[in-house]
């Protein structure tokens, strides 16, 4: 069912048609979400610091945690202390939790864990990305600046700066869920657009993604992707968004897969998943927090992401302007 969801979502076809009716009441629900906020009846809550929401409009993940991880190395170039907050999708518990290194995924969420692994910045996670960000500030109170992974239709935290995520599929048939892929209506006001795929009709700064040239395993060691292909008998696993497009770029890099396991987004390998012992294992860095911890000798392939000097002269601008304010945000 999900994925011929996500094929109907591509154009509008019959079964588009048929959802679009309840297109129209998720439509109206979000819109009475967004108004009471907008007129105070509920509050969002404003940090002392600024806040950096890394979101998108298409259900489904369009590649947000690499942009995330790629902003906090500039941060960290800036020499700019900055924390991470995300609702940790898929793990147990609601609570506001602080990440660690050593953590399962199953506590923390996989792209949390990913984020403290690769950046080792402060990543703190909640059922409310607000809750998230004061424990945050309370443990680690010289963080200048927060980044939430994920939560531009989340109001309960305000925001300074919005950067929208968008893939090869765009805004697909244009329509609100379930007809259609989109959260909310597109175009919206943001501040920052990025795209990498070359979506139809969508205007903003254009994302460089690529393979990293090597690929590492959990204790650390480390193989070129030439050496990878002379293996044999890969086995390509992938539990993100859009998993052809990581075998793709396997591919393109001169690696030839045996076989691919297409996965759901975040999906629980404690569940099982028949995999041969004897095959070579290669993996997104997203499924290796998980599939490492039966499986330490997969191969994990970073996606190295680059952001185009525009944005990130657009995204310094903005952020300056918060920083040199006398409490760090405007006011609500």
């Amino acid at each position: 069912m999900r994925q011929a969801l996500q094929r109907a979502w591509l154009r509008r076809g019959l079964l588009a048609w048929l959802l679009l009716p309840l297109s129209g009441l998720y439509g109206a629900v979000a819109l009475l979400h967004r108004m009471l906020y907008r007129s105070g009846l509920r509050r969002s809550q404003r940090l002392p610091v600024p806040v950096v929401m890394v979101g998108n409009v298409v259900a489904g993940g369009a590649g947000k945690t690499p942009v995330v991880m790629a902003l906090l190395a500039h941060l960290r170039e800036r020499g700019v202390a900055a924390g991470v907050v995300s609702r940790g999708y898929g793990r147990s518990g609601a609570d506001a939790i602080e990440v660690h290194a050593g953590d399962a995924a199953q506590r923390t969420g996989d792209e949390p864990l990913l984020v403290k692994r690769s950046c080792g910045v402060p990543v703190f996670v909640a059922g409310r990305r607000a809750d998230a960000a004061l424990a945050l500030l309370r443990a680690y109170p010289a963080t200048q600046v927060i980044v939430s992974d994920d939560g531009l239709q989340h109001h309960a935290l305000a925001r300074d700066i919005e950067v929208c995520v968008f893939d090869a599929r765009g805004t697909g048939n244009g329509w609100l869920l379930p007809a259609g892929p989109l959260r909310e209506a597109w175009p919206r006001p943001v501040d920052l657009v990025l795209a990498h795929g070359g979506p139809p009709g969508i205007a903003g700064h254009v994302l460089q993604r690529k393979l990293a040239a090597h690929a590492v395993r959990a204790d650390g060691s480390r193989c070129s992707l030439g050496g990878l292909a002379s293996a044999g008998d890969i086995h390509a696993v992938a539990g993100i968004a859009q998993p052809e497009s990581f075998f793709a770029m396997l591919r393109e890099a001169g690696v030839a897969l045996a076989q691919t396991h297409a996965l759901p987004d975040h999906h629980d390998f404690d569940a099982g998943l028949p995999l041969p012992a004897d095959a070579t294992l290669v993996c997104t860095e997203k499924d290796a927090v998980k599939l490492w911890r039966s499986r330490p000798d997969a191969w994990a392939v970073p996606l190295q992401v680059t952001l185009p000097a525009a944005f990130i002269a657009a995204f310094d601008r903005l952020l300056d302007a918060r920083l040199s304010s006398a409490h760090g945000s405007p006011p609500a």
